[in-house]
């Protein structure tokens, strides 16, 4: 199914026909006229193939966003936050600075975003004006898919810079500077569109564009919505600077919850999606054979020829080896308490903490404080990796699993533990297929009451979502951001000193190469372990299991945020930025 998107520049001539139209206007009309382009379904579609272009640009999701937002949390952390003075590290570590040098050009993701924003309202435009949408159903389509798109671009737009400017209609001269708007605007715009959008978006495998998991479902427009309504109704920095509900009426959190409750509920009964085995899941990913209808919902498409998702956020490959024609990975990882977060039976740490790297074609112990996401994996493609840039797999932007959380979560604030159990149950079995009883003591404990039940999902969703990126986002909905982060560094505090819950833990790992010749395998990274019981079994080698390293300049845990982070849960508009707003734009919600 790799792969949708080539190069297309439609919208490019598009842009030029919106500013120069008459130019182009002759008693027979040219095949480049947009009355022509969003009347006929086959032209229109390239719109689609345009906004995918600039999802892929060097500095936008692929090299930019997708690496550096979401990073340092109680989950994922960036792998040499140490370096606290370092540009990348300042994107992760609550700290970044106006001129930083990863993001202050003017080809970078706030630039492609827009890019992609224009081009998605030239193309609603045309579409609303020639489309015949209520008559033609292809069409209709394409207006669904792209109202959906843009509202992905806008949802991270949000989380990265918070208040940003609304543009819903193409640049004309008066638009061509705008100020920050407040969040609640355009999320009320994108919670109305995407209202719109499932009414013209077919269910996953409904038709052909759907039976591809890089194309806009129902499903997908529908879960998207819900997860706008959370955040809409949470918390966050706003243009004040201050950490606060929204005080907009039309996004209540009781009627966010309940705009949250029916989508999720409508996708559940569809019947179209389903769980898959937790590794299968990511299998499936990195083999590139996902299809529609299971449990991934959408992914951002990659030509083999962009994206870094197993270039930075995957397992390490420290050499080219038979599995990749790249040494990349790890850029990023978990947090090192995740490695100890999940419980001994949970099939989900071992896909999603990885405590080695591959050094010449065999696996290696890593470092406590150098784990690797499992999920993305050189090793689990089918097809070998040359290109010394990019490695083209998909990012996975939604999963069903987020729908039984995020219905689990909603339901329970509004009906109560015992409605939304049998959702985080589904999630809860699938993650300990061979211990049903644990299940079964863990749901009585988290159904005794509701806010017993928000810690559960709390927990969970960083449990079941570790290095997808979400959980920033959802601290910050939740206001736990400051909490959630000054637990993590206690944590790892205790974790490094063998203090509190780690106090048994052992000093080393213990360690041998199988007789696969490949294959690790590891003694002392479970509670229960001990030294004296690795040195025992005689493998070939030992190491201390520390997070310390040399050269570093702050210890692990006084690294993860370098000052308060309700101080700037979001990222500044960079200066380039600021510079070309005619003096509109500014950083005063985050003092700078």
């Amino acid at each position: 199914m790799k792969k949708i998107v080539n190069i297309i520049y439609i919208l490019t001539v598009l842009m030029v026909v919106s500013s120069c139209k008459s130019a182009l206007e002759a008693p027979t009309k040219s095949s480049l006229d947009e009355s022509v382009i969003f009347s006929t379904p086959s032209l229109a579609e390239g719109a689609v193939a345009g906004i995918f272009h600039s999802f892929g640009e060097t500095n936008s999701y692929r090299g930019r966003f997708l690496v550096y937002y979401g990073i340092n949390t109680d989950a994922e952390v960036y792998n040499t936050l140490k370096s606290v003075d370092d540009d990348k590290a300042k994107l992760s570590n609550y700290n970044t600075n106006v001129a930083n040098g990863q993001m202050n050009t003017s080809d970078n993701a706030w630039a492609k975003f827009y890019e992609a924003i224009e081009r998605a309202n030239l193309a609603i435009r045309g579409l609303r004006a020639y489309g015949k949408v209520e008559s033609n159903a292809q069409l209709a389509q394409t207006l669904g898919e792209i109202l959906t798109l843009r509202a992905v671009i806008y949802n991270d737009l949000i989380k990265g810079w918070g208040d940003v400017p609304a543009r819903f209609e193409p640049i004309t001269t008066e638009t061509a500077y705008l100020p920050r708007n407040d969040r609640d605007v355009i999320y009320k715009q994108l919670l109305a569109d995407l209202d719109e959008a499932a009414n013209y978006l077919p269910w996953p495998n409904e038709n052909a564009l759907t039976s591809k998991v890089e194309r806009i479902s129902k499903a997908f427009a529908k879960g998207l919505r819900a997860r706008l309504a959370l955040a809409a109704g949470g918390y966050a920095q706003h243009l004040d600077g201050t950490v606060h509900l929204s005080t907009d009426p039309d996004l209540a959190r009781d009627k966010m919850y309940a705009i949250a409750k029916k989508e999720c509920l409508d996708i559940i009964g569809s019947g179209k999606l389903k769980l898959l085995g937790f590794e299968e899941v990511f299998r499936k990913l990195n083999e590139e054979g996902g299809a529609a209808g299971l449990e991934s919902m959408w992914e951002i498409p990659f030509s083999e020829g962009r994206g870094r998702v197993i270039f930075d956020l995957g397992v390490r490959h420290t050499t080219i080896d038979k599995y990749t024609g790249q040494n990349k990975g790890g850029t990023n990882g978990p947090n090192p308490i995740m490695l100890y977060e999940y419980d001994v039976d949970d099939v989900r740490r071992d896909v999603t903490v990885v405590p080695y790297e591959w050094t010449n074609g065999i696996q290696v112990p890593s470092a406590l404080g150098r784990l690797y996401f499992g999920k993305y994996r050189y090793e689990w493609m089918k097809r070998k990796v040359t290109s010394t840039n990019d490695d083209g797999l998909n990012w996975m932007y939604m999963r069903y699993s987020d729908i039984l959380l995020m219905a689990a979560e909603a339901i329970n604030e509004l009906d109560g533990p015992a409605a939304a159990a049998p959702y985080l149950k589904q999630v809860r079995d699938r993650a300990f297929p061979t211990n049903p009883a644990k299940v079964t003591a863990f749901m009585a404990a988290a159904t005794a009451s509701k806010p017993t039940f928000f810690d559960a999902i709390v927990n969970e969703r960083a449990l079941e979502f570790t290095g997808e990126m979400l959980r920033k986002a959802d601290l910050i909905r939740w206001n736990l951001l400051n909490t959630k982060l000054t637990e993590a560094k206690d944590k790892l505090r205790q974790l490094e000193n063998r203090q509190g819950k780690y106090a048994n833990l052992p000093a080393k790992i213990y360690y041998r190469t199988a007789a696969d010749g490949e294959t690790v395998q590891i003694y002392g990274l479970k509670f229960g372990d001990t030294d004296a019981a690795g040195a025992a079994l005689g493998y070939t080698s030992n190491k201390t299991w520390t997070m310390v390293s040399s050269g570093d300049t702050k210890t692990f845990w006084d690294a993860l945020f370098v000052k308060d982070p309700n101080a700037q849960q979001v990222w500044p508009i960079w200066q380039v930025f600021l510079d070309s707003s005619n003096g509109l734009l500014n950083n005063a919600n985050l003092g700078l």
